[in-house]
């Protein structure tokens, strides 16, 4: 049977045969909510790179090739009696995607974010060289480096990554919180607490939930949120629910948390028939992608003489000043719901270089996912540089996930440009990989003038 390093030699070989291109990786499925114009450069075929190698329930770890999906990554992990210390919420992220981008979930307020998890990695370079990178060995910085990195320091092919132990069930608590600053002390006094998952959802001003999660090992009913059911509604329906595990890590995939309202997908009569089998992030992803391709929303926009703004951000703030981000939010952007997570640090003595978030702060992070209206005709990316400039002032920083408006110097201040820098000149010194502000932010640049 073909092993990993079978997978790894093929790949590093077809890298080798196009010395001197630029590259980039070629694969089925991607979680980059902005438009991408055409890359240069040709296509590394990485759509193999999926399988999990080997999984110690007993040590408490599992070791998993890159490219594999979460979907994939859970179902063998939950046969062991374990799960990946923190599962992004959405089936078709990879753990690789996970790494080098910026993933988050409920469990993070314990164990951070997914790159906080990682004990060791592979990482390929533009070269063709694989470096095994740890936190102690020669290749620290890289190992640090990885994350927010967006593939433009190497690609990661195989990692190790820290599991935990579960029970068949998960046990919810909805509290709903009216005043924004109690909200926000709840979740950090449940953040000091022995529950295993905390996130909230604000659906209006003076309406904040908090939902605990508990693993137990009986539970008198299990609530089914894959099809007819839409789990964030019962956010407000409920005060006690109970999932199986696997429904509870996937419990926001059917619906892409509420965007599926915007394919329809919430209507009774669409959803039936949709089906169970196209309920899911994978499916709506590719309806985005051509969307995207064929530009159907913006000629409709155009045709209506309509002028909305994509606002697709995650932010992490600290918790101190999370309730004035809030006020910020619901006053100049108005999207509602919002997702809220907390974030603590499961390896505080690490500093991770390009993502960096002081570990001696519980950060909480807003998910907002929409469009707004623009009437008033402001120029491209107004509402996203409103976000920009508050999370900037308020200590906070942003993923890079979707579109990026910053300047090209303030940019590389806040994700440590020097140290970037260094590293690329280290480990893709023939610029075969893209630049990172080439990647995230190049398409929005300001003008020089």
């Amino acid at each position: 049977m073909e092993t990993y390093q079978d997978r790894l030699r093929a790949l590093t070989e077809a890298l080798r045969k196009t010395a001197g291109e630029p590259v980039r990786l070629g694969k089925d499925t991607s979680n980059l909510f902005r438009r991408r114009d055409a890359e240069r450069g040709g296509s590394l075929n990485v759509r193999n790179m999926h399988n999990v190698l080997a999984v110690d329930a007993d040590a408490g770890w599992v070791e998993v090739e890159g490219m594999t999906p979460y979907e994939r990554l859970l179902d063998a992990t939950l046969r062991h009696g374990c799960m990946p210390a923190v599962v992004p919420q959405l089936k078709s992220i990879t753990i690789g995607g996970a790494v080098s981008g910026i993933g988050i979930e409920s469990s993070s307020f314990r164990y951070g974010l997914p790159h906080e998890t990682v004990i060791e990695m592979d990482v390929l370079l533009g070269h063709g060289e694989v470096l095994a990178c740890t936190a102690t060995n020669e290749h620290r910085d890289l190992f640090l480096a990885m994350p927010n990195s967006y593939g433009t320091l190497g690609y990661i092919t195989r990692l190790k990554v820290a599991t935990i132990t579960v029970k068949p069930f998960v046990e919810l608590t909805h509290i709903a919180v009216k005043d924004p600053r109690e909200y926000f002390a709840t979740i950090e006094t449940w953040c000091e607490s022995d529950v295993d998952f905390v996130d909230g959802v604000v659906f209006d001003e003076g309406e904040h939930y908090v939902t605990i999660g508990r693993f137990v090992e009986r539970a008198p009913y299990c609530s089914d949120y894959t099809y007819h059911d839409i789990y964030y509604r019962s956010i407000r329906e409920r005060t006690v629910d109970y999932l199986t595990v696997r429904d509870y890590i996937w419990r926001w995939d059917t619906d892409w948390f509420w965007c599926s309202k915007t394919l329809f997908a919430q209507n009774p009569l669409v959803r039936r028939m949709l089906g169970k089998k196209r309920l899911n992030s994978t499916f709506y992803t590719k309806v985005m992608r051509y969307n995207s391709r064929w530009g159907i929303t913006r000629k409709l926009n155009r045709l209506f003489g309509k002028q909305p703004e994509s606002v697709i951000q995650d932010v992490d703030i600290p918790i101190e000043n999370a309730s004035a981000f809030l006020e910020f939010f619901q006053s100049e952007i108005g999207i509602q719901p919002v997702w809220i997570c907390p974030i603590g640090h499961h390896r505080p003595e690490l500093e991770y270089a390009l993502y960096p978030l002081d570990t001696d702060r519980l950060f909480v992070n807003f998910g907002f996912w929409d469009s707004v209206p623009n009437h008033q005709g402001f120029p491209d990316g107004h509402f996203n540089r409103l976000i920009e400039e508050k999370v900037k002032q308020l200590g906070g920083i942003k993923s890079l996930y979707s579109d990026v408006y910053y300047a090209e110097e303030e940019f590389w201040r806040l994700y440590n440009g020097t140290a970037y820098q260094i590293l690329k000149a280290r480990y893709d010194p023939h610029d075969r990989l893209r630049n990172l502000y080439e990647k995230c932010v190049a398409r929005h640049a300001p003008s020089a003038d």
